[in-house]
């Protein structure tokens, strides 16, 4: 605590404060700065887990891999587990995550019991869902770190079976699957089976699976995806149901070492390639430093230039809808936005006693008892010469808002000022800037997510 306020005091009173962070899963491009960062270096580790309570108390930069490993001896999990390893908790909480518990389980920050904030003005706060900072629990999340960072957070946890037993059900179009995906998550299970676990892909528009997990302690031979099998190829099939199974950790980070879909960028799914690519290379974070350097190069720019082609706009975002615009949102996507496959990810708020169903979440207002779906497409398209700057993305921003949903900002976002307003927070966030940033030593939150300062 003390390294860290030191580090919030050394710097000067006229920079913009910024963690001074090696890595980031954030893809939108920020202003330079000669400012020193905050050291949060100290706030890399599980603090405690409590297996007869089923709570952690961890530090804010603790990465999901790190708590994992802590968490799973005890036959625990977080309740949202994001799909990559180097997520970390405080991120996941102030910038939003999401995975295939969602559906029943919501978002990471709706399992968060209370948090130690180091806010703007250079204090450590705890906030709880009924004390002194109620308001800024519930409007830390979709702050990206514009009203504090995370020191501390005890969160819940769930017990989980060692194995998780897979259905991949294949769809030929898109309105069949809508139906089954709100049906299944109506009645949490599929042709009599229980479902822990939902998630889908979607290759083409008569090409399209939910992913249907199990949790189940029964032995029996598992699969491995870490070395030359890819495990989205592994959903593929014509018609019907394709069944496989994981261990528990290997379900969790089933993603992460193709980066999704992502790595065969890198040609990192050509066999030849992947049989001597090493294996501890084969994560996303690996991935994401060849993007940053790409980014920083402009290599890919300066490849397809040579051969007379347009530079590309990247469009790499998570939106979600509800979920009876499933089928709508993913048609218009497919004919309009050449990038392929898509995840799907169902979600709803966790449901509490209170009037409504549930917390209220300001700076991202999702409907209690709705449920919604995740689109989640990381990718770059052509350029085309005489349309604007983001021209795919802002598109992306039009549609999403014409059927009532909304959009992370971990990535570019073109909106004004007016409409970003309406859509995170307004007035509830002026508020919560002015009580715990009064003299601005943070972003705020459009600065961050739009102007890219």
């Amino acid at each position: 605590m003390e390294r860290l306020l030191a580090s919030y005091r050394a710097i000067p009173s006229g920079a913009v404060v910024r963690l001074a962070k090696k890595t980031s899963n954030l893809f939108r491009a920020r202003a330079a700065t000669t400012a020193p960062g905050l050291d949060v270096s100290g706030l890399g580790q599980v603090i405690a887990v409590d297996p007869r309570a089923r709570t952690a108390d961890v530090a804010g930069m603790t990465t999901y891999e790190d708590l994992v490993a802590a968490t799973l001896p005890y036959g625990l999990a977080p309740l949202v587990v994001p799909q990559l390893k180097t997520i970390t908790l405080g991120g996941a909480v102030t910038g939003l995550g999401i995975e295939s518990t969602s559906f029943r389980n919501g978002l990471p920050h709706e399992s968060v019991l209370e948090m130690d904030i180091l806010t703007g003005a250079g204090e450590i706060v705890t906030a709880t869902p009924t004390g002194e900072h109620a308001d800024l629990f519930h409007g830390f999340p979709n702050s990206y770190g514009t009203l504090g960072y995370s020191v501390r957070l005890k969160i819940e946890l769930e017990a989980v079976k060692p194995y998780v037993a897979l259905r991949h059900v294949r769809f030929h179009d898109l309105r069949t699957l809508e139906t089954e995906l709100e049906r299944i998550v109506t009645e949490r299970s599929y042709q009599g089976e229980q479902v822990d676990y939902l998630d889908g892909v979607v290759f083409s528009a008569t090409e399209s699976y939910l992913t249907l997990g199990r949790q189940t302690d029964e032995p029996g031979p598992v699969s491995d995806y870490t070395g030359m099998d890819i495990y989205y190829r592994s959903l593929q099939h014509d018609d019907g149901v394709r069944t496989d199974r994981l261990t528990i950790a290997d379900y969790l980070w089933r993603w992460d070492t193709d980066w999704f879909w992502c790595s065969r960028a890198f040609g990192t799914q050509n066999p030849k390639i992947r049989r001597f690519w090493p294996k501890s290379l084969r994560r996303s974070s690996f991935y994401w430093k060849l993007v940053a350097l790409d980014r920083k190069y402009h290599v890919d720019d300066r490849r397809r230039a040579r051969k007379g082609l347009a530079p590309q706009e990247r469009v790499v975002q998570d939106i979600e809808v509800p979920v009876h615009r499933t089928a709508d949102f993913a048609e218009w996507f497919l004919r309009e936005i050449p990038i392929e496959p898509i995840w799907l990810c169902p979600l709803r708020l966790r449901e509490t006693g209170a009037a409504d169903g549930s917390r209220p979440w300001p700076l991202y207002p999702l409907e209690p008892r709705h449920t919604y779906v995740n689109f989640g497409f990381w990718s770059a398209v052509p350029t085309v010469p005489g349309r604007p700057e983001g021209a795919a993305n802002r598109a992306i921003e039009k549609i999403v808002s014409e059927f009532d949903g909304h959009k992370s900002l971990y990535s570019d976002a073109y909106y004004d000022e007016a409409e970003f307003a309406q859509l995170y927070g307004g007035q509830t966030y002026t508020a919560l800037k002015n009580r715990y940033d009064p003299d601005q030593r943070l972003l705020n939150l459009y600065s961050k997510a739009v102007q890219r300062k």
